[in-house]
C-alpha cells in the first residue's frame, strides 16, 4: 500500500506472540491524519482458537481536532 507517509506500531497477540497487524501512530501528510490511532488487524494471520481470550483497548484516539 502506497498511501502516504505513517508511523505504525505492530500489534502482537497476547497469547502466542505472533504479529497479527498495525496501529497508525503518525500520519505525516494533512490528508491521511484520520488513520491516527486506528488499528488493522489481518485476518490471513490469525489462528483458530479460544476466541473468550480477545482482549480489546478502548482508548480511542484521533486526530479530528488537527482538522478545525
Amino acid at each position: 500500500m502506497t498511501t502516504g507517509l505513517h508511523t505504525v506500531a505492530d500489534i502482537y497477540c497476547n497469547c502466542c506472540g505472533r504479529n497479527v497487524g498495525w496501529k497508525y501512530e503518525i500520519a505525516h501528510e494533512k490528508s491521511q491524519k484520520y488513520k491516527e490511532g486506528k488499528f488493522i488487524l489481518e485476518r490471513a494471520k490469525m489462528i483458530d482458537g479460544d476466541v473468550t481470550n480477545f482482549a480489546i483497548d478502548n482508548n480511542i484516539g484521533g486526530s479530528d481536532a488537527d482538522d478545525v
